[in-house]
């Protein structure tokens, strides 16, 4: 048995440009996980391209093709169970996922959110935030429940909003945050530190606070 095939299999989801997917792939063998494919509902996401350069099966399921949510989440799930993940991730999927989809992947379906949860769920988190005057900011990983952005957060990563901040800046320095935290917690995962446990999120067989684990420790929790 190679190393390769002891690694944990996850399958990507992206609809864009794929910048947290690139920093997973770079951090992969680190945390202990195998890329087993990397599904877009965008033919033209670039994150396929780097998916690609890097050897991993790509596919694309355009949710144009099918009549309703349902009937798209059907056909995607049967393209990721064809991979046979242990976890699936968000990493950019830009598409509100239908109850069924959510409940046959409960407890092995973790998002990453560019906002400090529960607050500011949904779109255009930067720019709200700095409309409505935030001084804090920041992006959370949580698992995936039927709530729109609702489910339990493992754990937060905060920047502070400085007063000539425009939605891009702010974007940049959250994105960075990103691409640290999301592997990090893939890790816990893939190393069995990390599970959901009824409707809350379990680190190391304790449940976690509600904003998840404190963002101060994280370099410290690898």
């Amino acid at each position: 048995m190679n190393a390769a095939s002891q690694m944990m299999p996850v399958v990507a989801l992206i609809s864009g440009r794929g910048s947290n997917l690139r920093a997973i792939i770079e951090q992969a063998d680190a945390i202990g996980i195998r890329i087993a494919a990397v599904i877009s509902n965008v033919a033209t996401a670039q994150g396929l391209q780097a998916a690609a350069a890097a050897g991993i099966p790509t596919e694309v399921v355009r949710h144009q093709d099918y009549a309703d949510r349902e009937r798209y989440d059907q056909a995607l799930s049967a393209r990721i169970d064809h991979y046979q993940p242990q976890l699936l991730i968000l990493a950019g999927f830009m598409r509100i996922l239908s109850t069924a989809f959510v409940q046959h992947y409960r407890g092995r379906l973790l998002n990453i959110h560019p906002s400090l949860l529960p607050a500011y769920r949904g779109l255009n988190t930067h720019q709200r935030v700095i409309h409505a005057g935030e001084r804090e900011h920041g992006c959370a990983v949580h698992f995936v429940t039927e709530e729109l952005d609702g489910g339990p957060i493992v754990a937060q990563r905060r920047v502070q909003v400085a007063a000539n901040d425009d939605e891009h800046t702010l974007a940049q320095r959250v994105l960075q945050q990103e691409h640290q935290i999301f592997p990090l917690v893939i890790g816990w995962f893939a190393s069995g530190r990390l599970r959901l446990q009824g409707d809350s999120a379990q680190l190391d067989g304790n449940n976690l606070a509600p904003h998840g684990a404190d963002s101060d420790s994280l370099g410290n929790a690898a």
